[in-house]
């Protein structure tokens, strides 16, 4: 009798080691498509707090997926503070951060030495009210050559503002930017102060992608849905602001050229996925419904006509309120309550391998980074990073050295590296 007990303990013991050596809980295999060995330990969702609605997902595994826990020894430190609202950081070639700061300026901060430059001149006036000012930023692939520099920001005109674009060249003495041009601005204008969008990043064939909110005005709202708009959009356009040939809207005469994706409501986080190169795009939705999306040309995202949120106040969005309509897309993963999501990555680095190809957003509200681990597009397990911290973190990289930078709203710089 005995020996047959043994024979069951052990036969149980090879089962659950093969269950966890195996698909997770939620039936992935725990290597992604890299082949890096993910952490298959489920625990709780990170998320403990009362939904603001009682609206039911779409599919398993859309909101409240099982936590994880990183295995590693990490930590956040910082390198820096004294920065003023920064809103956008890219990393120069030399090692050097290019940072915007929300009120309207460009500095460089040099991590070695911890020096924080003065602001760049030659930069064209932002409008700083609200949401509004200096946003995203990135540099041209060929920034070792050309020392180019493309950004987005709140443009003040005749009747408003609007979403710009605009590129200009970083001196070599790094003090200025030289020849600023806006190449591209996001019609039509309003005078509103909320929801401009603001990310910008380049993909593989050397054109840009940015985003646009739709100014968050129950007036404004509706342009998130019309072709004719580029509010609450996302858009293709060349170094020099033109449609890219081949966006899915081309010759149509009731639609802008540029428009790559629409029914978007504040999109703050663009990020290519390293592997598929597919782009994914985080945006806030309003009390609730926060959300990600695999970003597909000439899909419609649903704002405001679909949400899984609600207005601020506590009133229910549209009438009746729906979270599902045949011909737009359900975003692939949503929070709620909110993480008010900005920047984010896919880390690709090795200093903490178990993080490779994870998704990291930045959280303002929620004061943490949300590390998403993704397997065949759909996200197995949430991770709440520097939480500890008490930051509302707004933009992040990846340096070159494998290491991860952030920005916070409270003006420091914090880099996130294995122990």
């Amino acid at each position: 009798m005995k020996k047959h007990f043994s024979n069951a303990l052990f036969l149980a013991a090879a089962t659950a080691f093969a269950s966890c050596s195996g698909a997770n809980s939620n039936g992935h295999d725990p290597k992604d498509t890299t082949g890096t060995v993910q952490d298959t330990t489920k625990l709780p969702p990170v998320e403990k707090n009362k939904a603001n609605t009682d609206y039911k997902p779409a599919f398993e595994g859309q909101t409240r997926i099982a936590g994880v826990k990183t295995n590693t020894a990490y930590e956040g430190t910082v390198v820096v503070e004294g920065l003023k609202a920064p809103w956008g950081i890219t990393e120069l070639p030399n090692g050097k951060f290019l940072i915007t700061e929300r009120e309207g300026s460009m500095k460089i901060v040099d991590p070695a030495t911890k020096a924080i430059s003065e602001p760049l001149s030659g930069v064209p006036k932002a409008d700083p009210q609200g949401q509004g000012g200096m946003l995203g930023i990135t540099l041209d692939p060929d920034f070792a050559s050309n020392r180019m520099v493309y950004w987005v920001f709140a443009e003040p005109v005749k009747g408003g503002n609007h979403t710009a674009v605009a590129k200009g060249k970083l001196s070599e003495d790094e003090k200025s930017i030289e020849g600023a041009t806006v190449i591209y601005q996001a019609l039509p204008t309003y005078n509103g102060k909320l929801h401009y969008g603001g990310r910008i990043l380049f993909d593989k064939s050397g054109n840009l992608f940015v985003s646009t909110g739709e100014r968050s005005d129950l007036e404004t709202r509706p342009q998130a849905q019309d072709l004719n708009s580029a509010l609450g959009k996302i858009l293709r356009i060349t170094k020099d602001g033109k449609a890219v040939a081949g966006n899915p809207f081309e010759g149509r005469s009731d639609a802008k050229p540029e428009i790559y994706s629409y029914g978007h409501r504040n999109t703050q986080g663009l990020a290519f996925n390293p592997v598929t190169g597919d782009l994914w795009n985080s945006e806030f939705g309003p009390r609730g419904g926060d959300e990600i999306n695999l970003v597909q040309p000439g899909k419609n995202y649903g704002w405001p006509t679909i949400t899984y949120g609600i207005e601020y106040a506590g009133p229910v969005i549209g009438n009746p309120p729906i979270q599902q309509k045949e011909g737009m897309e359900q975003p692939v993963y949503y929070w709620d309550p909110v993480l008010s999501p900005s920047g984010m990555i896919f880390y690709t680095g090795s200093n903490v391998p178990e993080w490779n190809n994870n998704l990291f957003i930045t959280g303002l509200s929620s004061t943490h980074i949300a590390r998403l681990v993704i397997d065949n597009n759909k996200v197995v397990g949430e991770e709440r990073i520097l939480a500890d911290k008490g930051e509302r973190f707004r933009d992040i990289i990846q340096s070159k050295s494998g290491a991860i930078y952030t920005i916070t709203d409270g003006g420091k710089l914090y880099k996130i590296d294995k122990k």
